[in-house]
């Protein structure tokens, strides 16, 4: 696995991953720049960055208690980049990513970023929706009197509800969060109990022919990585000639498997059964069947885990805390993917309680997003302990 350096300490208990892979790496967006009006509030705000030494025992639920938020301006902007290679898995192929970013500043000058990321086949919004619906959450903030964060969340779960929001709804919480930290000078990574300044990632691969696949994964072995995420899916045949290709260049890898609602339960059961007569054993398999065949996602559950020793995991078939409930209740899953766009950051919160308390296992899942994004999911995974995507 490669190592990357974080500029806010966090403790990583878990894999971090992100599905923009290093293969896919985001060329920077002209359209996107921070621009702080107020240094010298600003300098107050920046040093809330600053890790401190003392320990703290304020946490997020004092955060959502105890602070107060009066928002002075808040937008959100188009975040358009596009990507060095695309990006292709069972379900879609991406070129570019068009993202949406919020920005909150507080009445006292400090600053709070968050985004939306916007995934076909796996968030409801596209941007045009994303745009308005943020436009409409931010008038709200903008016209609404001082209130705790507690009460600001609620009611922009009421403005932006449900799954069909929960992509903007995750991008303006992260930015409220993220401004009520920066007030009160503490940072996201300590609010969540982080205390280590690096983390240990794996890195995607996504669905190229045998001889890319070999490629990537000669380039990425000298980078240091361990641990490859494949994309599979789309075609059974290929996906094995796929993972020859790449144990043959890579041998000693470890492989996470994504098929993205791809397979049958039958071909799910047979890649493995393939890997297997490999002397390949997954760390995962990341959502084998379609998000509704429920029956298919228990079988191939119960198969890997007894006959091969491989986890599986609930990706688009967790959309909602119902869902959740049903996979825990059902043992239709070993391990829930929380991906923020998905639920909301509280909505993910509410879901993580729940399947921590189950003895389920938890990943928390990149999206097709920038830095932002996955900087407060990786903040969060880091301080809950979740096996992080």
């Amino acid at each position: 696995m490669g190592h990357i350096g974080l500029s806010q300490n966090f403790q990583s208990l878990c894999f971090l991953h992100s599905t923009v892979s290093l293969h896919t790496q985001l060329a920077k967006a002209p359209n996107f720049s921070p621009n702080f009006k107020n240094p010298k509030v600003i300098t107050v705000c920046m040093a809330a960055a600053t890790p401190a030494v003392a320990p703290t025992s304020f946490g997020f639920k004092n955060l959502m208690e105890t602070v107060t938020i009066d928002v002075h301006k808040a937008e959100g902007r188009p975040l358009n980049v596009p990507l060095i290679a695309p990006f292709t898995i069972a379900s879609s192929r991406l070129d570019k990513v068009e993202n949406v970013a919020i920005r909150i500043e507080l009445s006292n000058g400090c600053v709070g970023w968050g985004e939306a990321p916007i995934l076909p086949f796996v968030t409801a919004e596209d941007q045009t929706t994303a745009l308005e619906k943020a436009a409409e959450a931010c008038e709200f903030l903008r016209q609404s009197r001082e209130m705790t964060l507690n009460l600001a969340l609620t009611k922009i779960g009421d403005v932006l509800p449900g799954h069909d929001f929960a992509s903007v709804r995750a991008g303006v919480e992260m930015a409220l969060i993220d401004a009520a930290a920066n007030s009160i000078g503490i940072p996201l990574w300590r609010l969540f109990g982080g205390v280590s300044n690096s983390i240990t990632t794996d890195i995607t691969i996504p669905i190229v022919s045998p001889t890319e696949a070999s490629e990537l994964a000669s380039k990425y072995r000298k980078q240091g990585f361990r641990t490859l995420k494949l994309k599979v899916g789309k075609n059974l045949n290929g996906d094995i000639e796929v993972l020859q290709s790449i144990r043959a260049t890579h041998p000693d890898c470890l492989f996470i498997l994504d098929a993205n609602e791809g397979y049958t339960a039958t071909e799910a059961i047979k890649v493995l059964e393939k890997l297997h007569e490999m002397d390949v054993t997954p760390v995962l398999f990341e959502q084998p069947v379609h998000r509704d065949n429920w029956e298919g996602l228990g079988h191939v559950s119960q198969i890997a885990k007894e006959k091969y020793g491989v986890s599986v995991a609930a990706d688009e078939s967790c959309r909602s805390l119902v869902d959740a409930k049903k996979i825990v209740k059902e043992s239709l899953a070993d391990v829930i993917n929380i991906k923020l766009a998905k639920f909301g950051v509280l909505g993910a919160l509410e879901i993580i309680d729940l399947v921590r308390s189950s003895g389920l296992n938890l990943m928390i899942g990149g999206m097709v997003e920038t830095r932002l994004a996955m900087g407060f999911a990786g903040h969060l995974a880091a301080g809950l302990g979740c096996f992080k995507d």
